[in-house]
């Protein structure tokens, strides 16, 4: 299984950029998926997940930021709307076979599958 991450790159405050993943393995179809992002200096945090058709997102992309999944192409989207300087870091695409369960979902522990991350920079 490979998670392979796209659509990084620089944008102004205000604009938007749409993140891709493409999920390879002919037998996964993960049941939860989800970014996460790590600015320099910072711990890996959650950002956005789809787990067993039900969304969940960081309170401070909340309205901003959503997550979807074409499960034909085993693809995930971040459409990131509105972006500020703050949210400047490299975003990861994750994904795990199984549903996880909700107290647990927000965990980058909870994932057994990572792509290699895309570099998002806002400038101000």
């Amino acid at each position: 299984v490979q998670l392979q991450a796209s659509g990084g790159g620089v944008v102004q405050a205000g604009g938007s950029l749409k993140l891709s993943c493409a999920i390879s393995g002919r037998t996964f179809s993960p049941n939860a998926v989800g970014w996460f992002r790590q600015a320099p200096g910072q711990e890996r945090e959650f950002v956005a997940i789809w787990n067993a058709r039900t969304t969940y997102y960081a309170d401070s992309v909340k309205g901003r930021f959503t997550i979807s999944r074409d499960s034909a192409k085993n693809m995930i989207y971040l459409q990131m709307n509105t972006l500020e300087p703050e949210d400047t870091a490299v975003y990861y695409c994750a994904a795990n076979q199984n549903r996880i369960a909700s107290g647990y979902a927000r965990s980058v522990r909870a994932y057994s599958h990572w792509g290699q991350g895309t570099l998002v920079t806002v400038s101000s």
